[in-house]
């Protein structure tokens, strides 16, 4: 037989593989960015891949879980007998059937006026209630589901749902008719001027109306103090003595940078600032600047470097040999548990103690806002703030809104466009519409290495090249959590507990994340409870700390004073307003020029 012919050599053996052009790369790069931003100016930041992951892994595993869809029907089939036995004891009472067919959730308050227990509204709303409850059971409980992807599901479910609320439409809502008929119209008219309105301010950047009531430095963030440093990132507030003497160890209040600083300066009678000065302490206050285009590559390092430890370095210069009381509220709080345990592994020991509000370190369960932190959805984020070099103020409100839909857009629309009213705004809610802008590297940086690998609980969270653990802080802690904080739920902060070894004094306070925290001594209905666990303390559980926690009637400010009194010197004369030879010279008045920035 004839010997097998020898293969033709090809003339690519042995070439190195061929590479695309830098060109071509970043064009595509380029490319895929411009359309995933423009997409994500659609969907209000949402990524739809990501939500379509979660609905195909929802909608299979239902399809395949027959049992699942027998129980379905069978509570659908349940829920109309209830609901027709609940229409003909209305029929046979004259429209007043003696019960509710279904009680609504304890927070939900769309259903409370008792114009919904009348004909025909009665059997509107409670229709609507058991579908929306039909489609919960329907969105959960799939086996096989994984939990993310339910709580994505379950969510986006009840946003759908909460759009047909017949609430929501002045044809099914008995309170806007009733205000119709009573004013003829008239309602619907300065609705449609509230909307008009509404339109054009957004459409001109223009802010809400009422803000022009409370400009900081005139009617809020007032309490007298200097200027005393400023980098491009923070200018550093340092607040007048109002008493003889002062504690030895300054206060440093670390502020989220998501919203402008004076949450802590609000009105004279709810002012963190001005009531700490009165208790005695010198008090210093981090303002962010509101960044632009130009600071889109400021990342986490450049907050701690240029934000915290130069706030502390400043403070070490105009109160030498003095440790400080260092506080961090939010965002705030997570920098400064950063800038802590970075400290406390190379030997700073300025710090006399460390008070957490409302601050996480932990986010494995860092409530709703984690339920779109994926890959996916990053990625489209990334798109969006890589185009304009930083996250709106408008995108990032409209992520907070979308958490409690009916208490900040639906109820709005009812009370503005329906019912013709405009809520008259008081101190808090001007701040909540002062938000700030966030660098694109830092914001991409906070939201992959804390929200999506929880680097900083894990142990791999680096500072200067090298990783920090929380549990090398050896400050005393005092941390504060609120019941109905939906942006860092209390279970969440009480994790601090588990990621230090330190003694923590924990509190439990009523109301949010804003409201729980502004609680000046006098605030009607305000209660906390309060634990200290010490250093060589075992771990109590969130339940169990809860029910042997003792309960105190008035301000968790109160309990904060005393555990710093605690921890402070004998009161000296106060320091002088900055130190001018130490280059820290006085540069202008409080509240300064950052928190003006728009």
């Amino acid at each position: 037989m004839p010997a097998p012919a020898e293969p033709i050599p090809s003339p690519l053996v042995g070439l190195p593989p061929e590479r695309d052009s830098f060109a071509a790369t970043a064009l595509t790069d380029i490319v895929d960015r411009t359309v995933h931003a423009a997409t994500a100016r659609l969907t209000g930041g949402m990524s739809p891949a990501a939500l379509a992951g979660a609905y195909l892994d929802w909608a299979l595993h239902l399809a395949a879980a027959p049992g699942k869809q027998m129980r379905l029907a069978e509570k659908a089939l349940k829920k109309s007998a209830r609901f027709a036995g609940y229409a003909a004891n209305c029929a046979a009472n004259a429209g007043q059937p003696g019960g509710l067919c279904i009680e609504p959730l304890a927070q939900d308050k769309r259903f409370s006026d008792p114009s919904w227990q009348r004909w025909p509204y009665n059997l509107i709303h409670q229709a609507f209630l058991l579908n929306q409850q039909w489609w919960f059971n329907a969105t959960t409980g799939v086996r096989g589901v994984s939990e993310k992807h339910e709580n994505q599901v379950q969510f986006t479910a009840r946003q759908i749902l909460d759009v047909f609320s017949p609430s929501n439409s002045p044809l099914t809502n008995p309170e806007v008719l009733e205000r119709t008929a009573k004013e003829g119209g008239m309602n619907l008219l300065r609705g449609m001027q509230n909307m008009i309105e509404d339109m054009q301010r957004g459409l001109s950047g223009e802010r809400p109306p009422g803000l022009e009531n409370f400009v900081p430095g005139r009617d809020v963030a007032i309490t007298p103090g200097k200027v005393v440093y400023r980098n491009r990132l923070i200018e550093l507030i340092q607040y007048a003595p109002t008493t003889d003497t002062v504690r030895p160890e300054p206060v440093l209040i670390v502020p989220a940078w998501i919203m402008k600083y004076y949450i802590l300066d609000l009105s004279p009678e709810n002012s963190m600032v001005r009531w700490l000065t009165g208790q005695g302490y010198t008090v210093f206050m981090v303002s962010w600047t509101n960044p632009g285009p130009e600071d889109r590559d400021l990342g986490m390092d450049d907050y701690r470097t240029l934000g915290v430890m130069a706030a502390l370095d400043a403070i070490s210069e105009i109160v030498p040999g003095q440790r400080v009381h260092a506080t961090g509220y939010c965002l705030g709080g997570t920098m400064l548990s950063i800038a802590a345990a970075a400290m406390a592994r190379d030997g700073d020991d300025r710090l006399a103690s460390v008070s957490f509000f409302a601050a996480q370190a932990d986010f494995k369960e860092a409530g709703e806002l984690t339920l779109f932190i994926d890959e996916s959805q990053l990625a489209f984020l990334e798109n969006m703030m890589w185009e304009q070099g930083y996250l709106d103020t408008t995108q990032m409100a409209g992520a907070f809104q979308m958490l409690r839909s009916n208490d900040l857009v639906w109820s709005r629309i009812i009370r503005d466009y329906l019912m013709g009213e405009r809520q008259e705004l008081n101190d808090l809610m001007s701040w909540n519409a002062d938000a700030t802008r966030m660098p694109y590297r830092m914001h991409s940086e906070y939201l992959r290495r804390l929200f999506l690998d929880n680097d900083l609980a894990e142990g791999r969270f680096k500072v200067d090249g090298r990783p920090i653990a929380l549990t090398d802080i050896r400050a005393p802690i005092f941390s504060v959590g609120t019941v109905k904080d939906h942006v860092a739920p209390w279970r969440s902060a009480y994790k601090i507990h588990l990621l230090t070894d330190t003694e923590v004094t924990f509190v439990l306070t009523g109301g949010g994340h804003n409201a729980g925290i502004v609680s000046e001594p006098g605030h009607p209905r305000r209660s906390y409870q309060v634990l200290t666990r010490a250093q060589d303390d075992r771990y109590v559980d969130p339940d169990a700390w809860l029910a042997a926690a003792e309960k105190h009637e008035g301000s968790w400010w109160l309990e904060w004073a005393r555990w710093l009194d605690a921890r402070s010197g004998a009161p000296v004369p106060p320091p002088p307003m900055g130190n001018a030879q130490a280059g820290y010279r006085v540069l202008g008045d409080a509240p300064g020029t950052y928190v003006m920035q728009r």
